[in-house]
């Protein structure tokens, strides 16, 4: 789900910065072609791919190791939506050995891409559309989403379903991560949120409540600037998950803004958003292996 607070606080983050940061974190947009290329990568294969879901046909990208079958993963994007930056992504991991699907969640009123390249949230027309698309999201529409993809995964032939899959989300996608842990928990060995919006709130349908009902390992990468805005948050979720034995990294990066991690946004770090990876691949290895 996608509240309007969540979308006002992304809002009231992005403004936070000075024109020195975004000088700085602009560069850091440029750095997508620079990304660093396994030296053993896998040969992939990707496509655009239509998946049937009881509201209609979701668009998504669908990306695998051109042999052999693999662990899926799950991406869920931040509120941006599906677009080259996350292709990128899930084309990495493939490279790593997964079997990656990542979703346009706004497919019931757009296909993707649903923003244009480096989005600016304080742009007054696009923040306008996005507000208008994140109110299309719900409670329903999450639960009808979750089993539809995973389904799509498990229904697929490079993907071995003897092996967990992961499952990770930006932004707004943190939330999604919690509810396909909890809804397959016997489906889903790893779930990472990076710079994920509201995983505390005081609300009886807060995503850490959800906690208990998953049995993967958690990677929680919060961004600086979401901690100093929320300080508690980090302790009420490592207490949830200490509570119900499960793993879990719940760490804060320092000199990171909300939204640092996909590499076309203006608040990007490349060298956090790089130990991010490694920590989320570490994590797949460890658990999906």
């Amino acid at each position: 789900m996608c509240r309007r607070e969540d979308l006002e606080e992304f809002k009231r983050r992005s403004a936070d910065l000075t024109r020195r940061q975004f000088g700085a974190m602009a560069l850091g947009a440029g750095l997508l072609a620079a990304l660093p290329k396994l030296a053993n990568a896998a040969a992939t294969v990707g496509a655009d791919v239509a998946i049937k879901t009881p509201d209609g046909t979701a668009d998504a990208y669908f990306v695998h190791p051109a042999q052999g079958q693999h662990p899926g993963i799950l991406i869920w994007p931040d509120i941006f939506g599906l677009r080259p930056a996350f292709k990128e992504m899930a084309t990495r991991l493939a490279e790593s050995g997964y079997a990656v699907l990542a979703i346009n969640p706004f497919y019931r009123t757009q296909k993707a891409p649903t923003s244009p390249l480096h989005p600016d949230f304080n742009d007054p027309a696009l923040h306008e559309k996005l507000m208008a698309l994140g109110g299309t999201l719900t409670d329903d529409t999450a639960a009808i989403d979750t089993k539809a993809f995973v389904a799509y995964l498990d229904g697929h032939d490079a993907v071995d379903k003897k092996r967990r899959l992961g499952t990770t989300g930006y932004c707004m996608g943190g939330y999604f991560v919690f509810l396909t842990a909890a809804t397959f928990p016997n489906r889903v060995g790893a779930a990472a949120t990076f710079h994920g919006g509201d995983l505390v709130t005081a609300e009886p349908d807060s995503p850490h409540l959800l906690i208990p009902k998953a049995k993967a390992q958690f990677l929680i990468a919060i961004a600086e600037s979401d901690d100093r805005d929320h300080p508690q948050d980090k302790s009420v979720l490592r207490k949830a998950f200490a509570k119900v034995h499960l793993s879990s990294e719940v760490e804060v990066y320092p000199g990171t803004m909300h939204g640092w991690c996909p590499t076309d946004m203006r608040v990007y770090d490349h060298a956090q958003a790089e130990r991010a990876w490694g920590r989320m691949l570490a994590l797949f290895e460890r658990t999906l292996a």
